[in-house]
């Protein structure tokens, strides 16, 4: 299949990129970036990633009535590792994505917690962004890239991860089921890392969680491409059904979002984009991502161009 012609770029970066630098932050960090996104009370809420100059991460809040600037943040830490009650977390916690769950009116925030056995997946929950409850851990190293869908199917929950086996050829999404959020069970293959020479050949992962649309859940997932210089992070949509979500329904041939920009290609690791929450309000989406492992950034699209999109760029039956 021969690319087609050329056509704009579906996303728009911010002017006023990076939004969010360390230097931002009211106490002294490396770098900030990766951060869990939702809309609460008129405001936009992220919760970012931020590397201590020990190389630990821990989770801040940062609150903002545009969702793009004079982001106010806490003088602390909002979510801090606890390895002596969790040591699961003895290396810090990373990553959130935030998932708002009207049957339960909290959010549940799952998380990569850095064991000593590797990364792995973890869930909290909060309902003010204020005070957070662990629920622990819910899939065993080395797993990573979760997010949990907002609502029930056939009364259970489901989680989209990345696990990672040894000895395993790719690094696939998958997606598993639990009746209460601590047993989880029925693992699946949901999406697979492509082979030979595609951007996203071998190793993908979920970015935000899944955003419902009237045409199914829309997926925004990054797929890592090993180069002699190093890997390079791009970003690619797929399209899941609304009442089973183990049904991929479209999957786009090229990678929509890729690292451009200075500040995206340069910083404590080049050549990354990496977000890890979106939001939606009418036909905007607002993708937070971070660059480089060093800053946050903001990238704007049109939801039914993005769908529009993947009908146009369905890859499936060329794999």
């Amino acid at each position: 299949m021969m690319p087609g012609p050329p056509c704009a770029e579906l996303f728009t970066r911010h002017p006023s990129n990076p939004i969010i630098a360390a230097s931002h932050l009211p106490y002294q960090a490396n770098s900030v970036f990766n951060p869990g996104a939702t809309m609460w009370n008129g405001e936009t809420i992220l919760l970012v990633r931020v590397e201590d100059r020990r190389g630990l991460s821990h989770l801040t809040v940062a609150r903002s009535s545009d969702g793009a600037s004079e982001w106010r943040i806490g003088p602390e830490p909002s979510l801090v590792s606890d390895p002596k009650a969790h040591p699961e977390e003895i290396w810090g916690i990373e990553d959130p994505r935030l998932t708002y769950v009207q049957d339960e009116h909290r959010w549940i925030i799952a998380y990569t917690a850095y064991s000593r056995g590797g990364a792995l997946v973890s869930l909290a929950a909060t309902k003010d962004f204020e005070t957070f409850e662990r629920l622990g851990p819910v899939m065993t190293p080395e797993d990573k890239d979760a997010a949990l869908f907002p609502v029930r199917f056939n009364g259970r929950w489901a989680l989209i991860h990345r696990p990672i086996s040894p000895g395993a050829f790719g690094a696939h999404m998958w997606v598993s089921y639990s009746p209460d959020m601590i047993h989880w069970g029925d693992h699946r293959i949901l999406l697979r890392a492509r082979q030979g020479a595609w951007w996203d050949a071998r190793k993908i992962g979920l970015s935000p969680p899944p955003l419902e649309t009237d045409r199914g859940w829309l997926i925004l997932y990054h797929g890592v491409r090993h180069t002699a210089a190093g890997a390079i992070y791009r970003l690619g949509l797929a399209l899941l059904d609304r009442d089973d979500p183990t049904q991929v329904l479209r999957r786009g041939s090229e990678w929509v979002f890729s690292p451009v920009e200075p500040y995206e290609r340069a910083g404590d690791v080049g050549d990354v984009v990496f977000p890890c929450g979106w939001t939606c309000v009418g036909d905007e989406v607002r993708i937070y991502y971070g660059a480089a492992d060093t800053s946050v950034c903001l990238a704007t699209a049109s939801l039914s161009v993005l769908l529009d999109w993947l009908d146009e760029h369905d890859s499936r039956t060329h794999e």
